[in-house]
């Protein structure tokens, strides 16, 4: 079973978290959401909280993502997916047309991505030797060589944590997703139109959704809006909460 946060009572409201990241980077928003959802916000596999697996795929985490909904007997949830999570956010919906009430997809396509800048991430972090350091700053200085945003290594450094004999790891499973990330790039579950109630947020200073984008979403999803939020990049509930 995958790790999940909850909080709250009302129309179930799933939460789904992008490559790298984890249900505390949605704890602030979804405790708000909370005062008038019942809030799920997850882990997927090989990230976070959740197990660990040699498999990594956007039809392996939708389906973990069912298995959670029945168990937890969630019916008609909304779905809200930032980034690698609104496309399995959207390949849950290609599924299952008629189970989710609404789609929400934060600053992302169904279309094809490359996943070269995430490969040097990958590269670069299994390239840290995390046994030889004894705090977070001599990690981050060591990061700094490569990755220049301050803002990126904080992101990245939210996974760390101290193992049971002290020593750091990485909450999400590095190797793994250095072999399968290939199979995050692509959207070849979008085979047909969707008419469930669908929001696509884009921050207006990212790249991730272009006009061609914009055309690609409204040929699929007959029942969309999409919303450009101001001064805000990719990470978009980050930058501009509110």
């Amino acid at each position: 079973m995958i790790f999940s946060r909850t909080y709250g009572e009302g129309i179930p409201l799933i939460i789904i978290h992008g490559l790298f990241g984890m249900s505390d980077n949605w704890n602030t928003i979804g405790k708000k959401f909370a005062e008038k959802f019942n809030v799920h916000i997850i882990d997927l596999r090989n990230h976070g909280r959740s197990f660990h697996s040699e498999d990594f795929s956007y039809d392996l985490m939708a389906q973990d993502i069912e298995k959670y909904i029945e168990s937890t007997n969630l019916e008609n949830p909304i779905l809200l997916g930032h980034s690698l999570g609104g496309k399995v956010a959207i390949n849950l919906c290609c599924r299952n047309i008629k189970k989710f009430s609404k789609l929400v997809v934060i600053d992302i396509s169904p279309r094809v991505y490359s996943v070269d800048y995430h490969k040097n991430i990958l590269r670069i972090l299994s390239s840290i030797p995390l046994k030889e350091f004894s705090s977070r700053s001599q990690i981050d200085l060591a990061l700094s060589s490569e990755i220049k945003e301050f803002s990126v290594r904080q992101f990245l450094m939210k996974n760390l944590f101290r193992a049971e004999n002290k020593d750091f790891q990485w909450r999400f499973n590095i190797n793994v997703l250095s072999k399968k990330i290939h199979n995050i790039s692509n959207a070849d579950f979008l085979t047909g139109k969707i008419d469930t109630p669908a929001l696509f947020l884009k921050g207006e200073l990212s790249n991730y959704i272009n006009q061609e984008d914009e055309r690609l979403i409204s040929k699929y999803f007959v029942n969309s809006k999409i919303k450009s939020i101001l001064n805000s990049g990719h990470w978009v509930h980050a930058e501009q909460p509110e």
